[in-house]
């Protein structure tokens, strides 16, 4: 029962690209050897991963060239922010994260940190340089989601209830609250499905005269 939270909408990622600028993020060229070296990357976060190509690259490039620029920045904007939740939540002692995700997270940062020396597209190209590290993100965000939205909903829970003790007791607190309201919307959902009264007809039916 976790909070309700906004999330982006997909990468168009299953576009295929035109005839024209192939392999190309704007002006820059997407080597075979680069991309290669990306994927591999990748799939070292998440080995469930897609394949990544040049041209679904170039495509989504274009495609983001193509948005007005706030929407483009705000659509980079919203996924970035997902570096800094996962951050968090590697640094914050009140959470156990867990080794396989911290493992997932010191990857993703190292990319995103690194600055141009192995990323996939250089920084300093505008949009189209934050592109590589939103790629990567949203290839090895399944892998860590599930437990990136319990973080954010105990952050939640620790901001509003301010749970008193030590981090094991917070984080006992937050599931017992979580389960105690789940108990609560299958008794509501159970209250709505059941029948206060008898729909049939009554056997002695009230007579008038």
């Amino acid at each position: 029962m976790r909070t309700v939270k906004h999330q982006p909408a997909a990468l168009p990622w299953q576009q295929r690209p035109g005839k024209s600028l192939r392999r190309h993020a704007g002006s820059h060229l997407l080597t075979p050897e680069a991309v290669a070296q990306f994927d591999r990357y990748m799939h070292r976060i998440n080995p469930q991963a897609p394949q990544i190509d040049a041209d679904r690259i170039a495509t989504l490039a274009r495609w983001l060239q193509d948005l007005p620029e706030d929407q483009a920045r705000n659509f980079l904007g919203d996924r970035l922010s997902r570096f800094e939740l996962l951050r968090a939540m590697r640094d914050d002692s009140d959470w156990n994260a867990s080794d396989d995700s911290r493992r997932r997270i010191d990857a993703l940062l190292a990319y995103f940190d690194h600055g141009d020396g192995e990323q996939l597209i250089p920084s300093g190209i505008p949009l189209l340089g934050l592109l590589d590290d939103v790629l990567l993100l949203e290839m090895a965000w399944p892998a860590l989601q599930i437990e990136a939205e319990d973080y954010r909903d105990f952050c939640g829970f620790r901001d509003d209830e301010q749970p008193r003790g030590s981090a094991a007791e917070q984080r006992e607190a937050w599931v017992r609250a979580r389960l105690e309201a789940l108990a609560l919307h299958r008794h509501h959902a159970r209250v709505n499905a059941s029948h206060y009264a008898d729909s049939g007809r009554p056997s002695q039916p009230f007579r008038i005269g």
